[in-house]
């Protein structure tokens, strides 16, 4: 049964099937998206003939509502968290939704990814997604308009455009929760032989909830050193910061020059070296994640996703920057002149043959 197919079986939580694209290039692969969460459903490059699906997903709407990994979702208004859920705009503070140790996670209670988002364009290599979030909506300031366009091209690109805009003054950090694995998603391997490299030389240190407790810090002499490419398991919990996480849960900021959407911030590199992920982005931090917490979560097959199954590279805003100055504050507070605008790229090449 297709994808598609096995979606549509049962209704999202608004009685409707969800809707589900499917992008195909001239190399034979393809990327899967669903209007519910405006989510990246499924992405399957070729190699060698057959099409390896390098992220982590679902394929029904039963284990999509049970799933609470944001799996491939686009998450907001604000990504990552804000401590307590409170922040203050000119002087009136304000009270978000809570979800995850009395902090704002990802939006909320009902965030960006537990809406139906509409279609605003489809072309064969193109899908773009809309969504008006009104005042008041978890708390949150301010009627917000999002798109976002998900476009494949014949390089095996995924580019992800963000925009939008507000009528009162709001911060808003939109991105992709998408969970890679280059060996295969499904295959039962994790992350951490795959090799991965940051054009970072600072972090963010966080407490247990992942709030932050400092300014950024030097990676150098740490573990949080991935200047040069190293596996994900050469560092893997030596120090308190990664321990209290489980695993990697951090925000690197990216050297100013890497924050222009054309230069390669970030390579993920499989660990028999069949296949690279390039990213770009004109975001300035990527939060890394290395699913410390994905046992139990559904999969597409009868078992379970376990921890380190994947790896997610979320590229924002730093978590709770609307209360910390960080040198970013000011950034993510959307003004009603402004134009929100953000775009993400995500190379995939084939590097060799399978082993």
């Amino acid at each position: 049964m297709q994808l598609a197919e096995q979606m549509q079986q049962t209704p999202f939580l608004d009685g409707l099937p969800a809707n589900i694209f499917t992008l195909t290039n001239k190399l034979g692969s393809t990327i899967s998206l669903m209007d519910v969460g405006a989510t990246w459903l499924s992405c399957k490059i070729q190699i060698q003939g057959k099409g390896r699906e390098v992220l982590l997903g679902i394929n029904s709407m039963q284990k999509h509502l049970k799933q609470q990994a944001y799996l491939g979702a686009t998450v907001g208004r604000y990504a990552n968290r804000i401590k307590a859920g409170k922040f203050v705009i000119n002087g009136k503070q304000f009270q978000t939704s809570v979800n995850q140790a009395e902090n704002t996670l990802h939006g909320g209670v009902e965030g960006f990814d537990k809406r139906r988002w509409q279609v605003a364009e489809q072309l064969n290599d193109k899908i773009t997604f809309s969504l008006t979030s009104r005042d008041g909506d978890q708390g949150f300031p301010g009627n917000l308009v999002v798109t976002v366009s998900y476009q494949f091209n014949e390089d095996n690109e995924v580019s992800i455009e963000y925009r939008a805009k507000t009528d009162k003054t709001c911060p808003v950090n939109l991105t992709n929760h998408a969970y890679f694995n280059l060996m295969g998603a499904d295959a039962g391997g994790d992350c951490l032989t795959h090799q991965l490299q940051i054009h970072a030389d600072q972090y963010l240190p966080s407490d247990k909830n992942g709030i932050p407790i400092d300014d950024f810090q030097s990676v150098r002499e740490s573990s949080f050193d991935f200047l040069k490419k190293k596996t994900i398991k050469q560092d893997f919990l030596t120090d308190q910061q990664q321990h209290q996480q489980s695993g990697y849960d951090h925000s690197f900021l990216l050297k100013s020059d890497y924050q222009d959407a054309k230069r390669v911030a970030l390579t993920l590199t499989a660990p028999d070296e069949s296949l690279q992920l390039s990213v770009s982005t004109n975001k300035p931090t990527i939060h890394i994640y290395t699913g410390n917490f994905l046992a139990g979560c559904p999969s597409r097959g009868k078992q379970h996703y376990k921890n380190q199954a994947g790896i997610a590279l979320e590229t924002q805003f730093p978590p709770d920057a609307p209360n910390n100055q960080q040198g970013l504050q000011g950034a993510v507070y959307l003004q009603p002149h402004q134009d929100y605008h953000s775009i993400t790229r995500y190379h995939f090449k084939v590097l060799s043959s399978p082993i």
